[in-house]
């Protein structure tokens, strides 16, 4: 995504020669994004996108890059890792992992008609059922105990109001948690921009790297969040019904995620809230570094807490 590692058309060139994907042709920095080092390569052969990691442990990168290939294999769009010619996935480039993926079609839509959000729903729906098949595990890198950490090392650079904001929720999701839901593969960052269109059609899901295993009820939140609010951070309930419609007819909600939906789409505000609050009060250097805005998910936040359309009525 940002660049913070450079790399240089030379020593891509020469790692190039391990892949059987021909020769380098152009390479190109992708300035969105906050985690990762991300580019653009075209090669005689074909399309790829080279990711470096920049904080994820090398141990934990075979999780998410098999899952993409189970994912892929299960005839979802997602980018499926390339293999080299010792078949191995995961490399190193600049002194970071690094890993080749084929570059899908499309564009991203940031202003969703509910057909869209629907067709989004029942995408996350297949894809949550595919991972349930998928024999590796990894807890949900941004989860509970995430939250909790990160929200004690944003506390003081947060003026008096947003410290009663943030300990007020802390407390409201520890008194929630308990109650067992449905766990399984989340995707766990499904933003617009994560998303490409190909005419009507999904041609591509991308950035698989905050994956894990979760309630997948925390999933449905997190794309509710971004994919159905209006600017002022209000639900839209025509793209909420449709994408949540479309999700429950391909896999339905249960009663415990009926009740539990309210506090995960609050949990799921916290959680970009944190990091968005983490980025920008405690930022990495980089040469291209996208740092988004904390407020947006404070905001969406502080309205979730106050009203959600309850998950009863989906599937009606």
């Amino acid at each position: 995504m940002s660049v913070f590692t450079p790399v240089t058309s030379e020593a891509l060139a020469d790692w190039l020669r391990r892949y059987a994907i021909g020769r380098l042709a152009q390479l190109q920095g992708i300035s969105a994004g906050v985690q990762n080092s991300n580019f653009f390569v075209t090669t005689t052969l074909g399309r790829y996108v080279l990711t470096l990691f920049e904080t994820i442990p090398r141990a934990e990168l075979p999780f998410y890059l098999h899952l993409m290939a189970h994912l892929a294999r299960h005839g979802l769009p997602v980018p499926a890792p390339i293999a080299d010619r010792d078949n191995e996935y995961l490399g190193t480039l600049s002194g970071k992992p690094a890993v080749l993926v084929a570059r899908l079609t499309g564009q991203s839509d940031m202003t969703p008609a509910p057909a869209r959000c629907a067709r989004v729903g029942a995408m996350l729906a297949g894809l949550h059922l595919a991972g349930l098949s998928y024999g590796r595990r990894q807890d949900n890198p941004r989860g509970a105990a995430w939250r909790s950490a990160t929200a004690a090392q944003v506390r003081p650079f947060l003026p008096a109001d947003e410290q009663g904001l943030l300990d007020a929720e802390l407390a409201f999701q520890a008194a929630a948690a308990g109650e067992e839901l449905p766990e399984g593969v989340i995707h766990a960052d499904l933003f617009r921009d994560n998303i490409l269109w190909d005419g009507e059609h999904i041609g591509g899901v991308i950035d698989f790297y905050f994956a894990g295993v979760d309630a997948l009820l925390f999933d449905v939140a997190v794309t509710v969040n971004d994919w159905c609010t209006l600017p002022g951070g209000e639900l839209d309930e025509t793209r909420t019904r449709a994408l949540l419609d479309a999700y429950h007819a391909e896999r339905p909600f249960t009663a415990a995620e009926r009740k539990a939906w309210p506090a995960m789409l609050r949990a799921a505000a916290l959680r970009f809230w944190l990091s968005r609050a983490a980025d920008f009060h405690l930022p990495r250097e980089g040469e291209l570094v996208l740092v988004k805005d904390p407020n947006e998910y404070r905001d969406i936040l502080r309205l979730r807490a106050r009203a959600v359309p309850p998950l009863v009525e989906a599937g009606r």
